[in-house]
């Protein structure tokens, strides 16, 4: 079980927005679910919501197994392959998670770690699998607004994350704004949390 600082540090923040919206019966497909903890912290206190995570990473979809095995949970499937960067027709998806019934689609720490074909995945994905009038798009992470970064440690972490790869970097919320309306989605909540990051709820 691999454990990561950010995501134990993170997962009360992430916990308390989503308990908003992962109301009892409702289904939560998690892209890029890393090391596995933070599903494994939402499935104990959410047990009447089910969870499906997905990694591309094989070194992270042993640790959420390793997860799923120690806590023996009866709300969290089997961890799916997934590469949002692929499209959508390409992915091998169970039958209750198929188009349109899903409740809320989940990206926490991606966006600004990704290609930018896996950004624009991960928006045309959300569209094919959220249900058509109640679902909703929720990420965490850091982001830019308007063309700028604040504080001077986000401003650092933009430029040693683009000395890493051109495509990563600080996304802009006007940006991810017009990949959603093109995606059927709307930005309905901008919530700022600690650390300088933001949680972004994008609804239909």
């Amino acid at each position: 079980m691999l454990r990561a600082p950010a995501a134990e540090s993170n997962k009360d923040v992430i916990l308390e927005v989503l308990r908003r919206f992962a109301t009892s019966g409702k289904r939560v497909f998690e892209i890029a679910s890393g090391t596995g903890q933070h599903v494994a912290h939402f499935a104990k206190a959410l047990e009447d919501v089910t969870f499906q995570p997905s990694e591309v990473n094989g070194r992270s979809l042993h640790s959420i197994v390793a997860y799923l095995d120690h806590n023996q949970f009866q709300n969290v499937r089997i961890p799916l392959f997934i590469d949002v960067a692929k499209r959508f027709n390409q992915w091998a998806l169970p039958a209750d998670f198929g188009p349109h019934m899903v409740d809320i689609v989940l990206s926490i720490n991606m966006l600004h770690i990704c290609s930018q074909t896996a950004v624009d995945g991960l928006f045309e994905s959300a569209d094919q699998l959220l249900n058509e009038t109640t679902g909703k798009l929720i990420t965490y992470g850091p982001y830019s607004e308007d063309g700028f970064i604040s504080p001077q440690s986000n401003i650092a972490f933009h430029a040693s994350l683009k000395n890493q790869d051109p495509e990563y970097g600080l996304k802009d919320i006007k940006y991810l704004e017009r990949l959603a309306n093109r995606s059927n989605l709307r930005l309905s909540e901008k919530i700022p949390v600690p650390k300088n990051n933001f949680i972004l709820v994008f609804s239909r």
